[in-house]
Parts: structure tokens; sequence; C-alpha cells
């Protein structure tokens, strides 16, 4: 079915709008003090907010939906779920909203790493909702969201200068594990599988080069990020500051 008549599109226009009133229910939460007096700070708050929302929901929900269909992890092409497919749309939202905050914000300059990252996410998601093929695969990618809930409670962290706490301490160790478990092994082996697509001129070929982007992006993000708390001398004063994504 052609997408513009696909019945997936008031999903993801609910998912869209639901991370929409999200923000607007988080924007009227009280700021730490580090917060308030810098509007960049502000605006990356929010952003965050919504973020970690969308991440204790899909990392929870992936990992149930791999527990009720285990096939995904082998079928990543063909396999296929109610609760997978609805994550998919679920998440896709979240990263459509992000987009247009960031854009509707001004920061595309400062936040084009996002921007890059919210396309290629798409693309590929879009395959699973409109085509119903890879869905597992989907899935499977959302197991990041797991890893990404300790990310961004350390972003937070940092953004509040809250970085001599205990908590910012022991969260930066299981920060690190669960970068390994939940990013980069899953992102190593959903790579060794669409390689066998290699040469062809079909959507797992397509899939193939956003995986590949994606893992020149994580291995980056990963550098920065043993650098940044395990090696804080070498990174300068500046993007101590300004680098919230992985900084």
């Amino acid at each position: 079915m052609l997408p513009l008549l696909h019945p997936a599109l008031p999903l993801l226009l609910g998912a869209t709008l639901t991370f929409r009133a999200l923000r607007r229910v988080l924007c009227r939460l009280p700021l730490p003090v580090h917060v308030r007096t810098d509007p960049l700070r502000t605006w990356r708050w929010h952003n965050l907010l919504v973020s970690f929302a969308h991440s204790i929901v899909s990392g929870i929900w992936a990992l149930l939906c791999l527990w009720q269909t285990p096939e995904m992890l082998v079928e990543i092409e063909t396999a296929w779920s109610l609760s997978g497919y609805l994550l998919v749309c679920f998440s896709a939202g979240y990263f459509i909203h992000d987009t247009v905050d960031i854009v509707v914000s001004r920061q595309a300059r400062a936040s084009w790493e996002y921007l890059v990252h919210h396309i290629m996410a798409m693309g590929a998601f879009f395959s699973g909702i409109f085509w119903s093929s890879f869905v597992g695969g989907g899935v499977l990618t959302l197991l990041v969201e797991v890893s990404n809930i300790f990310l961004t409670i350390r972003m937070m962290m940092k953004i509040n200068n809250a970085q001599d706490l205990l908590l910012y301490r022991v969260n930066k160790y299981v920060n690190l594990v669960m970068y390994f478990l939940f990013r980069l092994a899953p992102q190593a082996y959903l790579t060794n599988f669409f390689l066998q697509y290699a040469g062809q001129r079909t959507l797992g070929t397509f899939l193939l080069g956003i995986l590949l982007m994606l893992d020149i992006m994580i291995l980056i993000y990963f550098s920065r990020l043993l650098r940044s708390d395990f090696c804080p001398g070498r990174v300068p004063s500046r993007q101590h500051k300004d680098k919230f994504l992985t900084e």
C-alpha cells in the first residue's frame, strides 16, 4: 500500500503528538538552578526529559517484544508481532517530534548530529512500518534505548553541573556496561546479519548502508564518552560546556 494511504499514518501522527504533549507537560516542571539561568541549557533539559521518557518506555518495550517473540533475534527480516510493529511506530513518532523540535527551536546547527541520526533512524523504521519488513531488526535496534536511559541521566547531570555526586560516578560505570551490552553488541550483531545483502539491490542493502553509517557514529560517540568520563584531562574545556550529546 502506498505510504500516503497507509493505515500506519494515524499511529505515527498519534505518537508524534503524544511526545509533543509530553514536552508541554514536562516544561511545567521546576528547573535546576544551573539550568534555568541558561536558555540553551533550559531547552536541552526539556529535550532530554522527553528523550528520557522515550528511552524508558521503548527500552523496556523492546525487551518485552523479544521475550514474547524470540524469533526476532534470528528471523530479523520476516519475524513480526503487533507489539513490535507498534513499538517501531511509537519510536518513529518520537524521532519525528525531536527532529521538528530541534528545527523549530533553531538548534539545527548545534544539534546536526542528532538530525543526521534521526533521519537515518526514520529511514530504517519506515521500511518496517510501510513495507512490514525487518520489524525484528527495528526492535533489536531499539535495545539501544536501554543504554540511553543511563546515557541521558549522565547528560542531565552534566548539564546540571553534578559531576561530583556519587550518583554520577556510579552511573558512568553502569553507563559503560550498558553501552557495550545494549548499543555496541546489538549493533555489531545487526551489522553482521545485514552484510549478507551487500552487493544486492534490495531493501536490505539500503538498511546495511544506514547501519554502517550508524556504526561510525556510535564508535565516534564511544570514543568521546571514554575521553570525557575516563580521560577528562584530554577534553577541551569548551567541549565540556557545549557538547551535551556524548561529552
